[in-house]
């Protein structure tokens, strides 16, 4: 059986077949799962915000997605992935709770989950990385495990069937 290593929120890990790697509790939070199919170098980050350039003194870089997902690259170039080969698949976003505000900033400030997401795949896109699959948005939080043998995300959806993509 292959070590599940656990990633905590705003944090990154990565990994060689056969292990494995989960985190738990996505609700806004997205999980990025980068996989190489060659190599079987796996990897997952848990973001909680967008960007990074929005907040001043960070020192969390697994917190953001532009600097998460760059870290995560990086790490995973370490131990034998190739960057060109990478594919990626998303899970979370979620917007938790539902808000009825006067102002559209408010509003904006609000819409954490699709705003993650959104900046998830921008990087993604501007790494040149492919988003093969991803369970993202509505109103439920999701716990997810990715296996380096074979590059499958399983998805256990609060309230809802696990399915795995």
């Amino acid at each position: 059986m292959e070590n599940m290593i656990k990633v905590g929120m705003a944090d990154l890990a990565v990994c060689k077949y056969p292990d494995a790697l989960t985190t738990l509790g996505l609700g806004s939070c997205v999980g990025i799962a980068l996989y190489d199919p060659v190599t079987k170098v796996s990897g997952l980050a848990h973001i909680m915000l967008p960007d990074s350039t929005k907040i001043k003194n960070n020192q969390n870089i697994a917190k953001f997605a532009d600097t998460g997902i760059e870290e995560l690259i990086k790490q995973m170039i370490k131990i034998g992935a190739s960057k060109t080969r990478l594919v990626a698949k998303i899970a979370g976003g979620a917007q938790m709770f539902a808000f009825k505000t006067s102002t559209s900033q408010a509003n904006d400030m609000m819409q954490v989950g699709a705003r993650n997401v959104e900046a998830v795949k921008a990087v993604l896109k501007k790494e040149g990385i492919r988003l093969l699959a991803e369970d993202t948005g509505l109103n439920y939080g999701r716990t997810i495990e990715f296996y380096s043998e074979n590059g499958q995300l399983l998805i256990k959806r609060v309230g809802k069937e696990s399915k795995t993509i």
